[in-house]
């Protein structure tokens, strides 16, 4: 999940970027053509799906390893 969280966020920071420089990442790169409500926010959107990937792998990992320390 780490990965995918560190993906996503790359992809929004990437969406974000380029759309001050005019360059519509989900259109020309992707190929998907967004509503432009959703076009709007898709980097905020794609970088807050990143961070929630991140929370949710941080917790699982403490999960394991409390799980693991209860195991000895």
């Amino acid at each position: 999940m780490k990965i995918l969280g560190i993906i996503l966020i790359a992809i929004g920071l990437v969406d974000l970027l380029g759309s001050y420089a005019e360059f519509d990442l989900w259109g020309g790169f992707f190929g998907v053509h967004l509503p432009d409500i959703v076009w709007k926010f898709s980097a905020y959107i794609a970088i807050g799906a990143g961070y929630f990937a991140l929370q949710f792998s941080s917790s699982s990992d403490e999960t394991d390893l409390e799980a693991e320390e209860s195991k000895l």
